[in-house]
This record gives C-alpha cells, sequence and structure tokens, in this order.
C-alpha cells in the first residue's frame, strides 16, 4: 500500500533513530536502486526500526537494493555492522574519504573479531574482501555513486571536523522527477577542536538529515576546557590516585593526548602537588586499537589544521611525548590495573571502550570504583543503558552493574562536556542556518528524543518555512514531530519532498 503511492527518491532510517547509535540512512532512487549511508553498531539500549539490537545485530531490512555504501566516518556506530552487512549480502563498493580509507580497516577488523571470528585466516581474507570493495575519494569533488541509467546519484564529501576523516555528504539525485539535493551531516564537529578545522555549510540543500546528539545544549566554551581539564586532574590527582577517562579509540583518545601534552607542555617546571611535578606524570594508554590509531593519525598529519601542524615544525610531539607510555600486551595490562589499583602512583589513564560498555576500562573500574582515592572523567557522551551513563548519573555513592555484577561507586565523578566531538546545538543550528539556500525539509536523527525535539524547535523557530520532521522509534513523524500510528513496513520510510526548485552550482 505505502509503495504504491512512493515519489522518489526516498530515504529510509535503518538506524539512530531512537538514540545516538547504530546509524544507517538509505536514500532511495526507486525500487531496484539505492545508497546506504552508513551502517554503524547499536550500543545500551538502542534499537532499529527493523528490532536490531546490541545483541542481535543481523542486517534486518532488505539489502539487494543497495548499491554502495557510504561512510561518513569510522566511529562504530557508523560502521561497526559492516561484517553484517556484508554477510547479508551486500556486494557494491564502499566510499569514504581518504583518511577514512586507511582507518576502516582497523575498526572493521576489531568489529570482525567481535562478531564472528577470530581465526586469523578468516580475519585476512576477511579484510582483503574489505580493502579490494574501498573507493577513497578526495574531499570536495563529486563522484558517480549510482547510474541506473534513467536516473543518478552523485556524492561529494566535505570535511565535518568531527574525526579525522569525518565527512558530511552532499548528495545531487537527478531522476524522472526532476534534480534533488539531499546532505546527509553524519557526525558534525565543533569549532576549535584541536587537530581538525571546524565544518564549513554546504551551499544548500532541498532536505538535510542531521544529528542531535546535542541538540538540547550547548557545551562549554571550548576555548577554556583546557584550562578545565588541568584543573579537574590537578584536584583528582591530590589523593595520590588514579584518573580514568573512558574514551573512544579514534577521535577522542587523540584530541585528549594533544591537550595533555601541550597541558604538560606548558607545566613542565611545576608540580600536581608537592610531591609530583608535572613533566613526572605518566599518561597511560591502555588500549592497542587506540595506538593504532594514533599511529595511523601521525601518519595522515596532511589532513591535521596548521595550529597542529606548527607544533610539529617546533620539535614537539603532540601524539608521542615522552611520558605517554602504551599498554598493549593483555598481561601487561592486568599487572599495570593491579599496579595502579595498589600503589600511591598518581597516573592518568586512558582506555575504551567510551561508554564503559566493555574493553579494558571495565577491569580499572571494577578494580577502583570502590576506592575515593581515585577518579573517573567522562570526556564524551554516554547512552542511555550503558554503565557509563550510570557511572555518570548516580556519581559517588551509586552503584553500577558491570559483567553483571553490581559495583559500589566511591570514586570521583566528573564529566567536561566541553570535550565532545559533536556540535552542541548552537553548532547544528550554525550548519544550518548557515547555507544561503536553506532546505525545505529537515529529518532530525542520532539523538535521543529530547534533543532531537529541542533542536526541531529552535529550527522552527529560525525556518518557518521549513518542514522539520523527526522519526520517533518504528514510527514515522509527522511534521509536527507527533508520532502518527506504525506503517505496515517495518521501517520508516517518508517521501522527500517534490522536485527540487533551487539550484545550487557545481
Amino acid at each position: 500500500m505505502h509503495q504504491s503511492s512512493t515519489r522518489w527518491p526516498e530515504i529510509r532510517h535503518h538506524g539512530a533513530v531512537d538514540g545516538v547509535t547504530g546509524s544507517a540512512h538509505e536514500l532511495c532512487l526507486d525500487h531496484q536502486h539505492s545508497l546506504l549511508v552508513d551502517c554503524g553498531l547499536f550500543q545500551g539500549r538502542d534499537q532499529g526500526p527493523g528490532g536490531a539490537n546490541a545483541d542481535d545485530l543481523a542486517i534486518d531490512f532488505p539489502v539487494a537494493q543497495i548499491k554502495a555504501l557510504v561512510i561518513t566516518h569510522v566511529h562504530i556506530d557508523h560502521v561497526g555492522r559492516i561484517p553484517w552487512l556484508l554477510a547479508a549480502g551486500f556486494k557494491g563498493p564502499i566510499l569514504c574519504s581518504q583518511p577514512s580509507a586507511k582507518l576502516l580497516p582497523i575498526v572493521l577488523e576489531d568489529a570482525f573479531k567481535l562478531g564472528f571470528s577470530r581465526r586469523p585466516d578468516d580475519i585476512d581474507r576477511y579484510l582483503r574482501v574489505i580493502k579490494r570493495r574501498l573507493v577513497p575519494l578526495p574531499y570536495d569533488q563529486w563522484h558517480t555513486a549510482l547510474d541506473a541509467g534513467h536516473g543518478q546519484i552523485r556524492i561529494r564529501l566535505r570535511r565535518a571536523g568531527h574525526i579525522l576523516g569525518s565527512a558530511y555528504v552532499e548528495c545531487d539525485v537527478k531522476g524522472p522527477p526532476g534534480r534533488h539535493r539531499v546532505v546527509f551531516s553524519g557526525d558534525l564537529g565543533a569549532p576549535h577542536a584541536p587537530m581538525l578545522p571546524a565544518p564549513k555549510p554546504p551551499h544548500g540543500c532541498d532536505t538535510l538529515v542531521i544529528e542531535s546528539t546535542y541538540g538540547d545544549r550547548n557545551h562549554e566554551d571550548r576555548k577554556e576546557r583546557q584550562q578545565r581539564l588541568q584543573r579537574v586532574l590537578a584536584r583528582a590527582l591530590q589523593d595520590q590516585g588514579t584518573v580514568l577517562i573512558p574514551a573512544f579509540s579514534i577521535g577522542r583518545t587523540q584530541e585528549l593526548l594533544y591537550e595533555l601534552e601541550d597541558i604538560l607542555h606548558r607545566n613542565q617546571k611545576s608540580r600536581v602537588h608537592k610531591t609530583l611535578p608535572w613533566n613526572e606524570l605518566p599518561v597511560i594508554l591502555d588500549s592497542p586499537l587506540a595506538s593504532r590509531f594514533t599511529k595511523a593519525y601521525r601518519e595522515l598529519r596532511p589532513y591535521w589544521e596548521q595550529e597542529a601542524l606548527k607544533r610539529i615544525t617546533k620539535g614537539r610531539k603532540p601524539l608521542g611525548f615522552k611520558q605517554l607510555l602504551t599498554v598493549d600486551d593483555h598481561d601487561a595490562h592486568l599487572r599495570m590495573v593491579r599496579h595502579l589499583a595498589d600503589s600511591a602512583r598518581p597516573a592518568v589513564v586512558i582506555s575504551g571502550s567510551g561508554m564503559c560498555t566493555g574493553g579494558r576500562i571495565v577491569n580499572y573500574l571494577k578494580a577502583m570504583l570502590h576506592d575515593p582515592r581515585h577518579n573517573v572523567l567522562f570526556v564524551g557522551y554516554q547512552g542511555k543503558g550503558t554503565p557509563g551513563r550510570q557511572i555518570q548519573r548516580q556519581g559517588q555513592g551509586g552503584t553500577v552493574t558491570l559483567d553483571g555484577e553490581t559495583h559500589a561507586i566511591q570514586v570521583g565523578v566528573d564529566s567536561l562536556g566541553g570535550y565532545s566531538a559533536h556540535a552542541d546545538q548552537q553548532g547544528l543550528v550554525r550548519f544550518v542556518t548557515g547555507m544561503r539556500k536553506a532546505p525545505t525539509a529537515i529529518r532530525i536523527v542520532h539523538g535521543d528524543d529530547g534533543a532531537k525535539k529541542k533542536l526541531q524547535g529552535e529550527l522552527s523557530r529560525l525556518l518557518p518555512q521549513c518542514r522539520i520532521l523527526y522519526p520517533c522509534g518504528s514510527q514515522p513523524a509527522g511534521e509536527s514531530g507527533a508520532p502518527q500510528g506504525p506503517r505496515p513496513h517495518t521501517n520508516y520510510l517518508a517521501p522527500l519532498p517534490g522536485p527540487a526548485t533551487q539550484k545550487y552550482g557545481k
């Protein structure tokens, strides 16, 4: 019933509909030809409209019509289901930026180990398939991603400023109804982020699909965040304990190392407290995956912004300073956990996963949560249902469940919102209103319902002529954002507005 009334092109949302993980959005030229933008892992209680979730990642939507996959960036919540997409029969190319092409195999190797097999032969065979499928694209150049004879989709990747290699995707759709410009924001970065330039809005579009992770709030001043980080560290280290920083292996970890190097450089003649000089404070990177990404970041220096490159020319090593210790071997990791839990040696530990859903940070938490000498510092978003959200919300005196066991939280708990790699509400609004040709329709995804609703309200106030929608679970949203009841199709489907009336140039 729905398909008979479809007007093309059409967008289908398969993830990041109710929550912030599992991003997957399909741009359909017709019934037989489409592009998929991202295919990410679900975390916490997030789930897809078709029922997929963190415990059941099998692809729950048809893939035969998907001719290409476009990756905005390589965070696991945007690429983690690619192994399952291949298993479901997807045979097309994987299009991404040139830096992302270098980083993606590292991410997917880890995802494949977690979801399918740890056998070296299986992993090597899988990675060869991935590398054959990869099509690295330069920024700011148009590429024909889909050509169906009667219709065509060209894409252009633009810098998103979120992590190295991140992009938002401009899609120029040409079909029987006419031409239509669609922009998928992916995850947008914030201004003043170290190492990466801030995103610049496109000239314009007809339909914008935009994230809303922080659509309901504004970050603390990012220009002052390094001073706040230094103050939090100094206060936490007074008790001669460890500051645990759960961080995503790619993006957040490298930003933290960059800023920690600067703190240590500026304070090399000062003391954290009377017995500890800043230049003797160990910074421990306990994540083999993060170490690999950090090495790749160093190799991708041409994509750094100018301030970071200037530090290199002055002989500094922002991602490889002398006080940085890396822990790769699992036995060495366990020894480090025991040593820091038992000793009175102050240290900073950066370890994954960023939301404490697994990884080595869990071992540190189990060993240290009961001891008030230690501190946990959150520098990123904590999704619903994750242990990180529990610790952040309950704080000292609360409890958290880790691997099925309840642990009392006696450590100090701090959060630095200014360290989010996501744009805040002001940044998201600036991205939209900075377009010379305003979109006629906006779809708000990748956020909790409250964040989506607040962003919708702000954009509606500024763009009263624009249709602003946000999907709610498996129910399609009306123009006011109110659910209109389920449709027979398990995915959220809604046609785009009519043919474009605006021209956007080349």
